[in-house]
């Protein structure tokens, strides 16, 4: 969550022509969180690659369509079959839209779904790429090239996960307040 000090708020925000609330500011950034994650995952890859003596030819070392290809198959599908695709498509509207008690539960256990699926296929990912080099192993010119393709599916759920984490955080602390508001 984005900490505002309510001395910056209330001169920022409660002076404008259109005062809002601040938790309605902070729950409708989940959209800006993400963007934020990406743009700082961007910089820090950039960095690493720019301070690295390889330049930008390394940026096709971390490509791997078939890793990718393989984690969104199971991802997308798997979540269509457990019936928790649409409960997933509303963990980016938390915050902008009301939702009820019931389904802020099902759209944490949507994300949570997802979160478990993506390390199942990049465990299933990674396992194929193992057993495809284990069999090719005659020719260890390429067995670097090949292992480090393997562990690019490991890398991609990493980054699925750091997007996931704050859709799952930010469903359940709009859970809590919900519950908060409840009791009063």
């Amino acid at each position: 969550m984005i900490m505002i000090p309510e001395r910056i708020f209330q001169s920022v925000f409660k002076k404008s022509r259109y005062p809002i609330k601040k938790e309605a500011y902070i729950m409708k950034n989940i959209r800006m969180v993400l963007l934020g994650e990406l743009l700082l995952f961007v910089a820090v890859f950039a960095f690493l690659l720019m301070t690295g003596s390889y330049g930008l030819s390394a940026v096709a070392w971390f490509i791997d369509f078939p890793s990718l290809i393989i984690i969104l198959l199971i991802l997308i599908p798997g979540l269509i079959i457990m019936g928790e695709w649409k409960d997933f498509v509303k963990s980016f509207s938390v915050g902008i839209k009301d939702f009820r008690l019931l389904e802020l539960k099902n759209i944490i256990e949507a994300v949570a779904a997802a979160q478990k699926l993506t390390v199942f296929a990049a465990l299933f990912a990674v396992i194929i790429s193992g057993v495809l080099i284990m069999g090719h192993l005659d020719d260890m010119s390429t067995l670097g090239p090949n292992l480090a393709v393997c562990f690019l599916s490991g890398l991609y759920a990493v980054i699925v996960e750091f997007f996931l984490l704050p859709l799952r955080l930010n469903a359940e602390r709009r859970m809590n307040e919900e519950m908060d508001m409840g009791d009063e």
